[in-house]
């Protein structure tokens, strides 16, 4: 249920002076009371009276949109048209970011917001100096009926209200009281999630508790519990958490690592991975929220030293190794989170490693079976919680979970083991290593270990098992998923790369996110101008701005499967290259060496590359293009045949062409 400051009909609100309106408004509001928002009160509410004189409805002050950790100055809802008002008092200009403030306001509730799915969402920006106003009526190709935000003045809010309600006409009446009391699922990215458990130690006020979302609540509770058996009865256990690609693995694992930050008991946590993308773009947004929160009540920190408290909470997991390797003591920690435990190094990988790099002669242990080893220092109890992805091993030395679960087998059968059932299934390529298992150690199978609901793409639960059908050259069963999510996730398919860019523009509305991303193996782009290799810096794609060239809304740098997995954005273009090609009894695999591309016969290098564009495809929060492009006979390295076949098949399956 959303909240707000102030509630009232239309006609009581311009029957109460300014004064006592703003008294109910403080009455209710105990943490912001300043003289500032007095005074931006005092110059909203004759504004507000003026324009809404002529009309019967409802209106709010400070509405709640808790995904976003803030509040809508006031929301107006007439004739079943809700407008989502956001003012900046004494602007005299239309600044974009607070254009994008304002259409995010109206995008979270159409979004997320159940009674907002089917209303009429009217975005006004008013900049109360500002020269002129913009009242143009539009909607977007989305046909969702949100327009794009009204810009205007204080003296013509009444005129672009009027101008709304005169486009549309008469529509169904939204009743107020539903509106507030209407469910609110919102879905958040694993920034915004990292953001509010780090600060909150919750994400129940922005993540969706609704029916298919309650794996996710019953997987944090089963871990919890087992986290709390091994204390109480002084045990070793390894647990393992599986789940389809976007189902919030990853926020588990924060969820766990902040609720058990219990340093007084020694019941403290940390999360850790070996994606080091991700974890530098998750310290780097956590220390800049802190930054300026801090700013904002007058308080300047200095970015290193914000930074050095954000990493006791998330650490990269090679970092985390390096340190128990000259340091032989148990770990602080007695509950360690290993996110994307399938990407663990081999015994040959690590060896090779730590022989190289480290300095390390005498080494014998895969990566797992030495992470193990750092938390059985421990004499009392501990707990390891590995969080797998199926199918997405994406490189050399990456073992799959079987590694773990052999790394028990031989040095580590005292431990106890929980495990998701679903990692007897193919994809995680380790039935075998848990019959073994099972006869050496006490394994205990829970359903609840397993999240079975893509959270990430909240417009088409059934996105990842497309993706696997379409992987899996089950062309059948891909028709039929794609025609359960076609209406609410868009994917189309292209041979030009400009015609992308422009339908990854249109879609984005606000501060939505996209970008290009392609295969690491993709070297042959660069005659459409992809270059795969050349230098960027994940940090500042994932997060900088639309005026930052080295972000991804520029369109310029593009992101691979090892900058990109663990991570999402709201629009994607995938670009597909000659590395992967479709065939009808399966996927032809290529690597590019020299001046031409060489077939790959390793089945787990063939795996990787599959695996790939597995994590490229999975990527959207909201939709996705698919850019094949024609290739040329003119250069014996881009044949049209090598491309032609992906792009038929996709084309079969029901994907439109543009």
């Amino acid at each position: 249920m959303l909240n707000y400051y102030y509630q009232d009909n239309i006609l009581a609100f311009n029957a109460k002076s300014t004064e006592e309106i703003i008294g109910e408004i403080t009455l209710n509001n105990q943490f912001d009371n300043t003289r500032e928002q007095n005074k931006a009160w005092e110059l909203q509410i004759p504004l507000l009276k003026k324009a809404l004189r002529n009309y019967d409805g409802c209106i709010f002050f400070e509405f709640s949109i808790p995904r976003m950790g803030k509040r809508v100055d006031v929301i107006v809802i007439i004739k079943g048209v809700v407008f989502v008002i956001e003012f900046k008092v004494g602007e005299i200009k239309y600044h974009r970011s607070n254009v994008e403030q304002v259409w995010d306001y109206a995008l979270d509730l159409k979004n997320f917001h159940e009674p907002s799915h089917k209303a009429l969402l009217a975005p006004i920006l008013v900049a109360t100096e500002a020269k002129y106003s913009y009242i143009e009526i539009a909607t977007t190709s989305h046909d969702d009926n949100l327009i794009i935000p009204i810009k205007v003045n204080g003296n013509d809010l009444g005129l672009a209200i009027k101008q709304t309600l005169d486009f549309f006409g008469d529509h169904q009446t939204i009743n107020s009281t539903d509106f507030l009391r209407g469910r609110y699922c919102p879905t958040p990215t694993i920034i915004e999630a990292a953001l509010s458990l780090y600060y909150n130690h919750t994400v129940d006020a922005i993540t969706r508790n609704d029916a298919e979302a309650k794996n996710l609540s019953k997987t944090t509770s089963t871990i919890s519990e087992v986290i709390q058996k091994a204390k109480t009865e002084g045990r070793k256990i390894i647990c393992f958490v599986t789940g389809v690609p976007g189902a919030g693995k990853t926020l588990v694992g924060l969820k766990i690592a902040t609720t058990h930050l219990d340093e007084e008991n020694k019941n403290s946590s940390v999360y850790l991975s070996g994606n080091g993308p991700l974890v530098a773009i998750l310290q780097e947004a956590l220390t800049r929220d802190k930054i300026q929160h801090e700013r904002e009540n007058g308080i300047r920190l200095k970015k290193g030293q914000v930074k050095a408290s954000v990493k006791a909470f998330i650490q990269n997991i090679h970092h985390y190794r390096d340190t128990y390797l000259v340091d032989a003591t148990p770990p602080y920690d007695h509950v360690a989170i290993f996110d994307e435990a399938q990407r663990a190094w081999d015994k040959e990988q690590t060896v090779k490693f730590m022989k190289q790099k480290k300095g390390q002669q005498n080494f014998s242990f895969s990566e797992p079976e030495f992470l193990i080893s750092c938390l059985d220092r421990h004499h009392d109890w501990s707990v390891i919680i590995c969080l797998v992805g199926g199918g997405q091993e994406i490189n050399t030395g990456e073992a799959g979970i079987s590694e773990w679960l052999n790394a028990i087998m031989h040095r580590y059968p005292h431990w106890d083991v929980f495990i998701s059932p679903n990692l007897t299934d193919s994809e995680y390529s380790a039935f075998e290593s848990i019959s073994k298992l099972m006869q050496l150690t006490n394994v205990v199978l829970d359903a609840n270990l397993h999240l079975d609901v893509s959270m990430r793409s909240f417009r088409a639960e059934n996105l990842s098992l497309f993706i696997k059908q379409l992987l899996d050259l089950d062309q059948e069963k891909a028709k039929a998923t794609y025609l359960k999510i076609k209406d609410k996730y868009p994917i189309a398919l292209t041979r030009d790369l400009n015609k992308a860019k422009q339908w990854l523009k249109q879609k984005s509305r606000g501060s939505e996110r996209y970008g290009i991303i392609v295969s690491s193996q993709a070297m042959r782009l660069k005659p459409i101008s992809i270059d795969v290799k050349s230098p960027m810096n994940p940090v500042y794609w994932f997060l900088n701005n639309k005026d930052d060239v080295r972000s991804s809304f520029y369109l310029e740098d593009v992101a691979t499967e090892f900058h990109v997995q663990g991570l999402e954005l709201d629009w994607v273009c995938v670009t597909w290259d000659g590395d992967l090609r479709y065939s009808q009894k399966e996927w032809k695999t290529f690597s590019f060496v020299g001046s031409k591309w060489q077939n790959i016969h390793k089945p787990e290098r063939k795996r990787y590359l599959i695996n790939a564009y597995r994590v490229l495809l999975t990527r959207a929060r909201q939709g996705m293009i698919i850019v094949i492009p024609e290739g040329t006979n003119d250069d014996h390295t881009r044949k049209p045949e090598y491309y032609d076949s992906s792009f038929k098949y996709l084309e079969s399956i029901g994907i439109p062409v543009i």
